[in-house]
């Protein structure tokens, strides 16, 4: 009994979203090639997915436009799938579906929201969408000397081996910006070596006082990136829940990058 407990209970927990990406372009995979439609029993037949799962990905590849159904109820390639897997603009394309998420991403969890990459050894912020009711974090100190400090930046760092994060460290003194900043090398990287994938990285006025965020991880094949989101102290009692929202939203992002 306490082993069905404790199986179910695993059932329920967040998925990483690269698991949901998988199986996504398991079932983008088996559209593409059948280009007269393919049917929803024959979708879970020919992916294998439970159809509960499979149910849950259409809907998503639905209204991020990758798949549409036909007339008949099969289902074909969708318009943001030729635009993306198109040789021509396909860089273009992806920069408007990212903006596009994010901004709708921005209205419904309530909260500036942000893509950050880790390139050439680097935290940068690619993309965000903020607004008058979402204002975005100011940057007083370049986030890329302040990965240590930041939800950003430890969500990245957090996605590198030992090698990486001492490389990046050792480049980047950690100094104290708030009064949580932590400035201990050794306390930072038993935290980012024991932080669950599934979980959201929080910064509570680490990297500025009067601020607060959280990061999950967006890493397409060797690219290392998160999705991020800032809200100001006065709203932080939101920042679990938006967190959640922020983590359940992350495979649409990580889809359009993989693809």
């Amino acid at each position: 009994m306490a082993l069905k407990h404790e199986q179910d209970a695993s059932d329920r927990r967040p998925r990483p979203p690269h698991r949901s990406v998988q199986h996504a372009l398991r079932v983008l995979e088996a559209v593409a090639h059948h280009a007269t439609g393919i049917t929803g029993p024959e979708l879970a037949r020919v992916t294998g997915l439970p159809s509960d799962q499979l149910t849950g990905l259409l809907h998503m590849l639905r209204r991020e436009g990758y798949v549409q159904q036909a007339a008949d109820g099969a289902y074909v390639t969708g318009e943001t799938l030729s635009r993306l897997g198109s040789a021509d603009g396909n860089a273009a394309a992806l920069t408007a579906k990212l903006q596009r998420t994010l901004d709708e991403l921005r209205d419904s969890v309530g909260a500036a929201v942000y893509i950050s990459r880790y390139i050439d050894g680097e935290v940068r912020i690619t993309q965000y969408a903020a607004g008058p009711e979402a204002p975005a974090v100011n940057e007083w100190v370049d986030f890329r000397v302040s990965a240590h400090a930041s939800a950003v930046g430890k969500s990245l760092l957090g996605q590198l081996d030992d090698n990486g994060r001492r490389d990046h460290l050792s480049r980047h003194k950690m100094a104290r910006l708030t009064s949580r900043t932590i400035t201990s090398e050794k306390v930072l990287l038993s935290k980012l070596a024991t932080q669950p994938a599934t979980v959201p990285v929080l910064d509570i006025q680490e990297y500025a006082v009067g601020t607060v965020c959280a990061a999950v991880p967006i890493t397409a094949g060797a690219s290392v990136g998160c999705l991020a989101l800032s809200l100001p102290l006065n709203r932080a009692h939101r920042l679990h829940d938006a967190a959640t929202h922020l983590n359940r939203s992350a495979a649409p992002v990580l889809l359009s990058l993989t693809i």
